[in-house]
């Protein structure tokens, strides 16, 4: 019925520490900006996905 492929349970991917030896200053300026806003990206996935289970949350509660 549903066209979707089922989600797996974990991130396609872990993530893997650069060798960072031999790279410049200015590169690891970069990789450290990137690093940031894929922190930024997931930080926002999880409030989103927060915010939705508090208002499920509210929906479902039973009154007092």
């Amino acid at each position: 019925m549903f066209d979707e492929e089922p989600r797996s349970q974990e991130p396609k991917a872990r993530f893997q520490p650069a060798r960072l030896q031999d790279w410049s200053v200015a590169d690891l300026r970069i990789y450290i900006a990137d690093l940031k806003a894929e922190i930024a990206g997931a930080e926002a996935a999880i409030k989103a996905r927060s915010g939705v289970r508090a208002a499920a949350e509210a929906f479902f509660r039973k009154p007092v």
